[in-house]
């Protein structure tokens, strides 16, 4: 399916949506909205068409750095996968070079084109985490995710100020519980 086809068919969908809502899809504020909305999911999941090897792009180097490696605070947006409605937030990364390191730019790279796919948070968290132990080989790798999903916020539970937390601990992050308390301590979270 090219990207014209599938637009073409996620505005027949839209439109097809809108009337099964009640709306008239030929009404001046929703004439235009089929299309808009095609290209709004062509962008929001455009991390199914992007390859991790790519974003990467010769940017794993060689180096003996072996302390932590961290990036804090990637922004992020999502869809939830069982409602297709958007969950976003903060996500973490860390990891303890073995000789290799990772250009600082890549760790929101990566992170992104997780995210631009449909998903369940717990998912992305592991993604992240085992693109970065299979690509560098580090000693360890640690990725937190905090996000606030709209299907909890404006529907089911309706629950406006909550935060879900998910986290993925490989190497010596899961085995080495200083370690794993450095991360959290320098992020800002506590080992509990």
């Amino acid at each position: 399916m090219t990207k014209v086809q599938s637009n073409e068919n996620i505005r027949d969908v839209v439109k097809e949506l809108l009337r099964y809502v009640g709306e008239d899809p030929s009404r001046e504020g929703l004439r235009a909205t089929p299309d808009r909305v095609a290209r709004m999911y062509q962008f929001l999941t455009q991390g199914y068409r992007q390859d991790i090897k790519s974003i990467l792009n010769g940017a794993v180097f060689r180096e003996k750095y072996n302390e932590m490696v961290i990036v804090k605070e990637i922004d992020f947006f999502s869809l939830c996968e069982h409602h297709l409605l958007p969950f976003f937030g903060k996500c973490h990364v860390a990891y303890i070079p073995k000789g290799r390191i990772l250009g600082l730019s890549k760790l929101p790279r990566i992170v992104e084109v997780f995210a631009r796919r449909l998903q369940v948070q717990e998912r992305l968290t592991q993604e992240i985490a085992d693109t970065l132990y299979e690509c560098l080989k580090p000693e360890g790798v640690a990725v937190v995710v905090e996000a606030q999903h709209l299907c909890m916020m404006m529907r089911g539970v309706e629950k406006q100020n909550s935060i879900a937390t998910t986290s993925a601990m490989l190497g010596i992050f899961r085995s080495d519980v200083k370690t794993r308390s450095e991360f959290l301590t320098l992020i800002g979270r506590k080992l509990s």
